[in-house]
């Protein structure tokens, strides 16, 4: 089982729609997928037409149950399936936006998602965690359980410091790990209308040329049309612009996967 986090430390920059589609290609290609929502907004809970606010075993519980029994809990009874094949949902409800505050108390809860994962990794050929934009608990779980990070960014200058600072913190939390999973900085959103895209793009590109994706998710009106309908693009029109490039983009990733696999199968 393959485990990727999608995280930035600037909302806004297409994290969700970069889970969703990725994960609605990968399940319509009969790859077993799991997403988990450990945003505090809920947002890739609502793509798929669940209330944060009403939801009665989410990802919340797992934390709060995993805390109070101080065990690692099977995360099977949280896990939802969508109504597309093959691809299942750990869904957040809006009372994960008090776990940093409990951690404290319940102690421990950094690798609650990792272990989590190890108990259904039979269960799935990928999970795609979607992290919340704030370092916290919740972040940091989603970071420990990954074996790489995507990375989607937009091009303008104030994304681009927040890039910065989400490349620092990968760095911060992989510190002393030895095996450190890998990143791809995926630019979203991307209008090539306008200077100030293009060259922010090119500013990306030279400040992290071994990193970043060498094509860019394009601005598309079909994505929000897509969200609307609660499907994911490339379930939604194949041949959009948009869902053209995550399609592009998630075989980049399989293939950098592949590689990585066989480094470590040598070493």
């Amino acid at each position: 089982m393959k485990i990727w986090t999608v995280s930035n430390q600037k909302g806004g920059v297409g994290k969700t729609t970069t889970v969703v589609s990725l994960a609605g290609l990968l399940s319509s290609w009969g790859l077993r997928t799991l997403v988990v929502d450990l945003d505090p907004h809920g947002s890739l809970t609502s793509y798929f037409k669940m209330n944060p606010d009403e939801i009665e075993l989410s990802v919340y519980n797992l934390f709060h149950d995993t805390g109070r029994k101080k065990t690692n809990i099977d995360p099977r009874p949280y896990i939802t399936k969508t109504e597309f094949d093959g691809l299942s949902i750990l869904p957040a409800s809006t009372a994960i936006a008090t776990l940093d505050r409990q951690v404290a108390a319940l102690g421990g809860m950094g690798l609650v998602v990792t272990n989590a994962l190890k108990k259904v990794s039979d269960d799935y050929d990928y999970v795609i965690i979607d992290s919340p934009p704030m370092l916290g608990i919740l972040m940091i779980n989603a970071l420990a359980a990954c074996q790489h990070i995507i990375i989607p960014s937009l091009s303008e200058h104030m994304a681009l410091k927040g890039l910065e600072r989400m490349i620092h913190t990968v760095h911060m939390v992989f510190k002393s790990r030895k095996n450190k999973p890998g990143f791809t900085i995926v630019p979203t959103m991307f209008d090539k209308r306008t200077k100030a895209a293009r060259e922010s793009l090119i500013r990306l590109r030279q400040s992290y040329p071994d990193n970043i994706w060498n094509s860019v998710i394009p601005i598309d009106t079909k994505i929000r049309d897509a969200s609307n309908e609660g499907i994911p693009i490339p379930l939604y029109d194949q041949k959009s612009k948009s869902a053209e490039a995550y399609a592009q983009l998630l075989e980049l990733l399989l293939q950098e996967n592949s590689q990585t696999d066989k480094k470590m199968a040598v070493n």
